[in-house]
């Protein structure tokens, strides 16, 4: 099991060696963006198929909206970042981390459906309107949610790391009869409802613009049924990408600890890897919030 183990990891490890080192990520962020452009074209021509009473046209939109989802969260994006990042800081179960993705992509689903026809049923907001306080007020909300995630895993990370270096081994004292530093049973049983609704939370708070995009034209057309179920399966499509990286990040973490089980310094890597995730998620979610400024 632990050769599989390191076997993935080193999988993961060169992918991201090509991603950031070799400029795959540019030929992936052109690849996302092309692929967005053509679905977001073939959902328009759904829809005026839609509009023209042809029912057959219903199945081929929604396909077109997994894609699109597939495409969109392939491309720059906050969700993947999160998910990654807190896969390999915590030591968060594989389930329970690909529950969150999933949920997470249909929470961003819902926020755009409560924004649209908020937007436009209560306020009579325009789609441009609606579309300009995604892209400059809630991406940087959004941004900001996860670099306070990235921070608190910096802090819970610290606060580790103080109790494995005062008990390095994790043994039961003979004096209390308790354990003074966390292993990993005990980080995992740690990351609980509280932390599921902050991720969750994080990655909602800014809608997907294709699927504002889906909703306003539907809204528009009437097609409201086929918008709405439209938007949940592109969170599906969403989720589809998200569940691959929360598989990635656990296989990494799990690889490299697998190495150091038996080393002895176990209890000190898992709050360091913490701290490291915790960094680099603050960092670039804070560069992407200045980036979309």
């Amino acid at each position: 099991m632990r050769r599989i183990l390191a076997g993935g990891a080193v999988c993961v490890i060169g992918l991201a060696v090509w991603l950031w080192g070799f400029g795959g990520d540019d030929t992936v962020l052109r690849w996302a963006l092309a692929g967005q452009e053509r679905a977001q074209n073939t959902m328009a021509g759904y829809l005026q198929r839609l509009r023209a009473n042809d029912s057959a046209a219903l199945a081929g939109l929604w396909g077109i909206c997994f894609a699109y989802g597939f495409f969109h969260a392939a491309g720059p994006g906050h969700g993947k970042l999160l998910i990654g990042g807190y896969g390999m800081g915590a030591q968060v179960p594989l389930s329970r981390l690909s529950v969150i993705a999933v949920i997470s992509s249909l929470a961003q689903a819902a926020v755009a459906v409560a924004l649209v026809y908020a937007g436009v049923f209560l306020f009579g907001l325009s789609r441009s309107f609606m579309t300009d306080l995604s892209d400059r007020w809630l991406a940087p909300a959004s941004y900001a949610a996860i670099a306070l995630v990235g921070l608190w895993l910096v802090f819970r990370g610290l606060r580790h790391l103080r109790r494995a270096q005062a008990a390095p081994h994790s043994d039961v004292c003979h004096t209390c009869g308790h354990s003074h530093a966390p292993d990993a049973a005990h980080v995992a049983q740690a990351n609980g409802l509280r932390d599921m609704i902050m991720l969750v939370a994080a990655v909602a708070i800014r809608p997907c613009t294709g699927a504002l995009f889906l909703l306003i034209l539907t809204v528009q057309l009437g097609l409201h049924m086929a918008g709405v179920v439209g938007v949940f399966i592109m969170g599906l499509g969403t989720a589809s990408v998200t569940l691959a990286v929360a598989v990635a990040s656990v296989t990494l973490r799990d690889g490299f600890f697998a190495r150091l089980a038996t080393s002895g310094r176990l209890p000190l890597a898992l709050p360091l890897v913490e701290i490291a995730a915790g960094v680099i998620v603050a960092i670039v979610s804070l560069q992407l919030m200045r980036a979309s400024l």
